[in-house]
């Protein structure tokens, strides 16, 4: 069952808590995912920045990344543009994180704990600490929750909130040839 649902609450970034940092690309990147995923034929990246409103310089380093871990692909031609390389259900939204931000952890160790006047010895430090194992903890729920939801999630998730006609209308401005 999908983690998306049509009466889930879009929150605000000041409602949201929490130390896991991304790049706006992620936004960028994910909201690109799924409208090409409903997209009728490949959409171009000037008409996707256009759309988010957004540099279409600096989003070209999102679709960049993402061409490269083979999530998306470009089609070339006059209707040439960016189309899914994965079915829509198989790219899920860690793919597209790790796609754009990489995969190390977003929690690094210092070993704290050894500094100052009373800094334990390395050899009393042969396990993690507390704030290390729930600072992991808390990154595998996260990265868990993540790779639950897939682009094709999302994309339900839009048509559920969304209207047919504007739907329809925003498949025809994908479509139109003028970039």
């Amino acid at each position: 069952m999908s983690m998306i649902e049509p009466q889930t609450r879009i929150v605000q970034h000041r409602d949201m808590l929490g130390p896991v940092r991304m790049s706006a690309g992620v936004e960028w990147a994910v909201h690109c995912c799924v409208v090409i995923s409903q997209a009728d034929e490949p959409v171009s990246a000037q008409k996707l920045a256009e759309f988010h409103g957004v540099s279409r310089t600096y989003l070209a380093k999102s679709l960049q990344a993402l061409s490269r871990a083979g999530i998306v692909r470009t089609t070339e031609g006059r209707a040439g543009g960016y189309v899914l390389a994965l079915a829509a259900g198989d790219i899920t939204v860690l793919d597209i994180v790790q796609a754009v931000d990489g995969s190390d952890p977003a929690f690094r160790c210092t070993e704290i704990r050894q500094n100052g006047p009373f800094g334990a010895p390395a050899e009393q430090c042969t396990t993690p600490c507390g704030v290390a194992v729930v600072m992991a903890s808390a990154e595998r729920a996260w990265r868990e929750s993540l790779r639950a939801v897939s682009v094709a999630d999302l994309a339900g998730h839009v048509a559920k909130v969304t209207d047919v006609a504007r739907q329809r209308a925003v498949r025809d401005w994908l479509s139109s040839s003028a970039d």
